[in-house]
């Protein structure tokens, strides 16, 4: 007997993460940006620092 829909105990966890998660960045709208914002600044800070470098 072989099932063709994977088990609910299988797929339980991987859905309750992404909701607690997608609610995690809802309630901490401000954070998430604040961290988001910062992360690019400094990956553009670092992109430009190594283009300077190699020049």
């Amino acid at each position: 007997m072989t099932e063709s829909s994977p088990s609910p105990a299988n797929a339980e966890p991987q859905a309750s993460y992404v909701k607690l998660a997608m609610r995690n960045m809802v309630k901490k709208r401000g954070t998430s940006l604040t961290h988001f914002f910062l992360s690019t600044v400094g990956l553009l800070a670092l992109l430009v620092g190594l283009a300077y470098l190699t020049r």
